[in-house]
């Protein structure tokens, strides 16, 4: 690898101090770098074109927004955990170089996961787009109302739900939002992804697991606002009888991976407190 990207947290006070550090340990191993905040939306398109690795500082978070830019480029994420959870990181701050300097020497396998590709259709024109690595939610907003819902897989109606929202996660989405709300932990390698109501009310109230070439349309219907939330991003508001199209997303993410392919049962169980 030749050429590497470094995303610092602009509100994380270690991130920019530790992007400092690796971008002068990667140019004394003759590696060329550049530098950004992971909320440069205006730069990141053209600066990780180029790369061939992105080193990403901060938390999950910071991930999933590296995701929407690595994925198109098909280029490797190497995470260090700034955040509080640090389910997709590989590296932590006091142990990177090691693990750094493995990824750089081929001594690593790429980890692909899928990601979701969402769609806002109104009237039948499609207004907005968007690309997911963890969740799509459509649900309300401040007010403390419930949306109906109709869930149709392709084409076919399969229930009614009256709920506060509707997940619809990838397995990397599963440990998130859809766990808190008593969905099933999917391992990554799976190709499936899940439908999650969110305290529904007097209706169905189990998720439903799709296969990977499942077309799902979901009509929203309420009198007040609605909103649809990719990956935890500012909400895009929603009208009466909207329809939310998701499907599988036809580029993917990849992780540098150092630790085992059991590394994710280990790290769930740690995080959710669970040890040998």
């Amino acid at each position: 690898m030749n050429h590497v990207g470094i995303l610092h947290h602009p509100k994380v006070a270690e991130s920019q101090p530790l992007a400092a550090e690796i971008e002068a340990w990667l140019v004394s191993q003759q590696i060329s770098t550049w530098q950004a905040s992971s909320y440069d939306d205006v730069r990141l398109s053209e600066l990780v074109a180029g790369s061939d690795l992105l080193v990403v500082l901060g938390g999950d978070g910071s991930l999933l927004r590296a995701a929407r830019y690595a994925s198109v480029c098909d280029i490797p994420i190497f995470g260090i955990n700034l955040g509080r959870v640090g389910f997709l990181s590989e590296a932590q701050p006091d142990n990177w170089p090691e693990k750094l300097t493995r990824v750089l020497t081929g001594d690593f396998w790429t980890e692909n996961r899928m990601m979701l590709s969402a769609r806002i259709r109104r009237n039948g024109r499609i207004l907005h787009t968007f690309s997911v690595l963890n969740d799509v939610v459509v649900g309300r907003g401040r007010q403390a109302r419930v949306v109906r819902f109709q869930l149709h897989v392709d084409e076919d109606l399969i229930t009614n739900y009256t709920a506060d929202a509707l997940i619809v996660a990838t397995p990397t989405g599963s440990t998130a939002y859809s766990m808190a709300a008593g969905g099933p932990l999917l391992p990554p390698q799976l190709p499936n992804f899940v439908v999650v109501p969110v305290a529904p009310h007097l209706t169905f109230d189990r998720a439903i697991i799709f296969h990977e070439q499942a077309e799902i349309a979901i009509t929203v219907h309420m009198d007040h606002r609605a909103y649809l939330t990719p990956d935890g991003t500012d909400g895009i508001l929603l009208e009466d009888k909207d329809v939310v199209l998701i499907t599988r997303a036809e580029e993917s993410c990849k992780f540098a991976r150092v630790e085992s392919s059991g590394y994710f049962y280990r790290r769930l169980m740690g995080r959710l407190g669970y040890t040998r």
